[in-house]
């Protein structure tokens, strides 16, 4: 995102325009595809025609949610004079960065190299052979102080390529040859240095705690991004120390996520009405967000808040991840269980109004509560400080432009059982009105103009979400009994929430899956398209299947974890160098082939796959070696990075010490699947924190079930046939096959898994 003040956002007034976009299926593409602007599709027909008149290329990369996107099209590419220099002077290109990531990422990585920084839209001028000449992100379109307007650079790099063609050609060959070069990752041994993983994980989290807000939470200053992988980090450095008898150094490291979790929950960036998170906060306290809503963002959330309630046993994170997951049913599913990618930050904000403001869809004005709320308006306006004048008045970064002038984004500043306390009302009576004022905020809110969505389904975002709802669908039975839920948390039975995640897993089975070649397209809407699979949409739906099969459901999603898992070796694994690379390689328009080592607001796909090759080990006996073996060479790929440079890495960090965990806990039950004394044993398994824990579950009288064990590990099947007790669930805790004496009750597992 681009920086600086935010002009409102218009829809076309009539259609006079049509463009090639229009035959695409992404919404981002066809958002565009009535500008004057003569929009070529990321292919060879462009690519053709720049060559065949020798004319440069101007690229332009965003997704369908995206503020500035929508405000460089308006004010650029549906003015018809900015068209015309475009239509004259380049092939224009746009590319939606979420259906080809591989596209934006190489460009993307040169715009950072050269100028330190990127974001979307992003700007990029190629030469005819697609290499990059000269970029940026959001550009006005007249000049500002300091900054060229996108008419004078457009001019610019006219001029320039009539006059120095060959030196610009030259340049960008160059800077793609170093680019090449520098990021040209190879193991240079094929295991790390003893140590190395468990100093990693230290220095990550101690230049983490450096960054931290104490005040508000979070790591780092304004804008605030939720990054879950440093919560991750942050959460399994605490289990460490815990582990190595320093509580007191475990408790600082909880106590940093716990303000932070808390802060982001009760701040604006987090959607009170509707749940669900929005992308990020502009201020640090956490407040005035962007308002697009990213399902990569939800899916993580809802596993680090799963984590903290496991660590806690404290309703807050639970009710906080209940809060997301039933924003995801509601708003975010499709009719045969695919789960959509993501809503805008734009709106309308009445029904015919000719322009789209940010946020629009989300913020009140004081008499709009006083009006919809009644009798229960002062006590809602007082618990989420809303204000006649309008309340982004907490930090400077708030609103520096008064966008939102007299208008309300609400915050809890304080917790509810100090408001509640306040009012001199019990806590349960307290909160059943807030539960109430929000439904009828939110009944009103779904008759304003709906920001829009983006139905693509994306394989990598649906494995995030998939993971989340699965774990959900076992850590939260671990909740307390009688609890209450109050909109926008509706409070499921937490078994229906993996019976989403095996729909949107049949989902992708069955439109985005080739059986015979066993690979995956990237993303579907009105077809798959026609990207494939790329690293993190294997990775982070193998990472899902885990999660599924481990919180109970078939060996069958197991199965195709593990033929995926096959597929993902085949296609991206560097053979002589280790580590996967993105791409499949099989696209000569893209032209870096990269191996990405950075967790960002998605952990890359090499740091889940590291995570992934441990737990496979852990359950499938005959390529276990194999499976170490590959992971022990990734991370040496990455050696000088974990030793440099591990707060950019922190989803890694922790994979490198799971894979040097001597031996990973394995919590084996049997018993009959069917029953409700299997769940609960089940539930039991899964209630304490520890990322070194591999869950099994085998019913012995199911044939399919042990035909596959037979298969992929005869030790479990073994441990099922002996420990198996006919009208009882046996649950034992392994490491390495070596097994405690086997408990009957739940109860009795919990504890046993809390003591160890």
């Amino acid at each position: 995102m681009a920086d600086g003040g935010s002009p409102k956002t218009a829809p076309s007034k009539s259609i006079k325009h049509t463009n090639r976009l229009a035959a695409e299926h992404s919404p981002y593409l066809l958002q565009h595809a009535h500008n004057p602007v003569d929009w070529y599709p990321w292919g060879e027909e462009a690519f053709a025609e720049a060559r065949k008149t020798d004319t440069p290329i101007f690229l332009s990369i965003g997704y369908s949610t995206c503020h500035w996107c929508h405000v460089m099209e308006v004010e650029s590419f549906e003015d018809e004079e900015v068209a015309k220099l475009l239509n004259d002077w380049f092939v224009c290109i746009k590319v939606d960065r979420e259906e080809r990531p591989d596209v934006d990422k190489v460009y993307m990585t040169y715009v950072q190299a050269l100028y330190g920084g990127g974001g979307w839209p992003l700007s990029v001028f190629l030469s005819p052979d697609l290499k990059p000449m000269m970029g940026g992100t959001y550009f006005s379109p007249d000049d500002n102080p300091g900054r060229p307007g996108f008419k004078s650079l457009l001019r610019q790099v006219k001029e320039a390529w009539d006059t120095k063609k060959e030196y610009m050609v030259k340049g960008g060959l160059f800077a793609m040859e170093q680019l090449a070069e520098a990021l040209a990752a190879v193991a240079r041994s094929e295991k790390l240095p003893d140590g190395l993983p468990e100093r990693a994980v230290q220095k990550c989290a101690e230049e983490l705690a450096d960054s931290y807000d104490s005040k508000f939470g979070g790591f780092g200053s304004a804008p605030k991004f939720p990054r879950p992988v440093e919560i991750q980090l942050m959460l399994y450095h605490k289990k460490k120390l815990k582990d190595n008898q320093m509580p007191g150094e475990a408790k600082h490291d909880l106590s940093m996520v716990a303000l932070t979790l808390q802060s982001m929950a009760r701040g604006g960036i987090h959607d009170h009405v509707g749940g669900g998170f929005h992308r990020y906060s502009v201020d640090e306290c956490w407040h005035v967000p962007h308002f697009e809503k990213m399902l990569y963002d939800q899916g993580q959330l809802v596993n680090i808040y799963l984590d903290a309630f496991s660590l806690t046993n404290d309703m807050f994170y639970s009710s906080t991840a209940r809060d997301i997951l039933d924003y995801l049913q509601r708003e975010m599913i499709g009719p045969s269980g695919e789960i959509f990618s993501a809503e805008d930050a734009d709106s309308a904000e009445f029904e015919g109004a000719m322009r789209k403001e940010e946020g629009a869809f989300y913020v009140w004005t004081s008499q709009e509560i006083d009006d919809i709320l009644g009798e229960h308006a002062p006590l809602f306006k007082e618990h989420y400080y809303i204000k006649s004048s309008g309340n982004c008045d907490l930090s400077r970064m708030s609103d520096p432009n008064d966008e939102f002038k007299g208008k309300n984004v609400l915050i809890e500043r304080n917790s509810t059982s100090a408001m509640a306390s306040k009012s001199g009302m019990p806590l349960d009576e307290y909160l059943k009105i807030l539960g109430t004022c929000r439904k009828k905020l939110y009944d009103v809110r779904s008759k304003r103009p709906r920001p829009s969505l983006d139905d693509k389904v994306i394989v990598s975002w649906n494995g995030m979400a998939i993971s989340a709802f699965a774990r959900a669908s076992k850590i939260l039975k671990n909740e307390h009994e009688g609890i209450q839920f109050h909109f926008p948390v509706v409070g499921a039975n937490p078994r229906e929430y993996m019976e989403v995640a095996e729909k949107a897993a049949t989902f992708i089975r069955k439109h985005l899956y080739d059986e015979q070649t066993r690979r995956l397209q990237h993303s579907f809407r009105n077809g798959p398209s026609k990207a494939p699979g790329f690293l993190d949409d294997y990775a982070f739906l193998i990472s899902g299947l885990l999660d599924m099969y481990e919180c109970g459901s078939s060996t069958n999603w197991l199965a195709w974890a593990i033929e995926l898992q096959h597929s993902q070796d085949k296609l991206f694994l560097d053979e002589e160098g280790g580590g996967y690379f993105n791409t499949p390689g099989e696209d000569p328009s893209v032209l870096l082939r990269l191996k990405e080592d950075h967790d960002g607001a998605e952990p890359s796909g090499n740091s889940v796959a590291v995570i992934n090759l441990v737990r496979l080990a852990s359950l499938v006996a005959p390529a276990s070696d194999r499976y170490r073996q590959n992971a022990e060479v990734l991370l040496a790929v990455f050696e000088n990075s974990l030793r440099e440079t591990a707060m950019a890495m922190p989803l890694m960090c922790c994979g490198a010490d799971m894979h040097c965990v001597p031996s990973r806990k394995q919590v084996v039950v049997v018993g009959d699947k069917a029953s409700e004394e299997f769940d609960k044993m089940l539930a039991a398994a899964h209630s304490s924190y520890n990322p070194n824990k591999t869950v099994i579950h085998i019913d012995p009288r199911d044939a399919e079930e042990m035909d596959f064990w037979e298969e992929n590990n005869e030790k479990i099947a073994a441990m099922a046939k002996t420990n198996y007790v006919p009208d009882k669930i046996v649950a034992l805790v392994c490491q390495n096959f070596a097994c405690s004496p086997p408990v009957y009750e739940a109860s009795m597992l919990g504890s046993l898994l809390e003591s160890n």
